[in-house]
């Protein structure tokens, strides 16, 4: 279990129950159209989604550039997420 928890996997797993969250969601929520709903949702999940994916490579041994790249897209997800949501 111990090295499950130390593997990329486990962000797998997260990344997963991130892609249910928002299926759900999705169907569940009654204001607007499905596709704004979508919209709505997946701006309000990408900054969490390229951090995960920044975590996912550092556990993976990836190229520092990747790990910076992930991150530095989860600022301008965080912006247009900020942007989005009502005042």
């Amino acid at each position: 279990m111990s090295a499950f928890l130390h593997s990329p996997h486990i962000v797998d797993v997260i990344l997963l129950v991130l892609g249910i969250e928002i299926v759900v969601l999705t169907l569940f929520i009654s204001r607007g159209s499905p596709r704004q709903r979508l919209s709505r949702l997946l701006s309000a999940a990408a900054p969490g989604l390229f951090i995960l994916l920044a975590l996912r490579a550092a556990l993976s041994g990836a190229c520092w550039g990747w790990i910076a790249l992930y991150l530095a897209l989860s600022f301008p997800a965080h912006l247009v997420d900020l942007w989005r949501r009502p005042p």
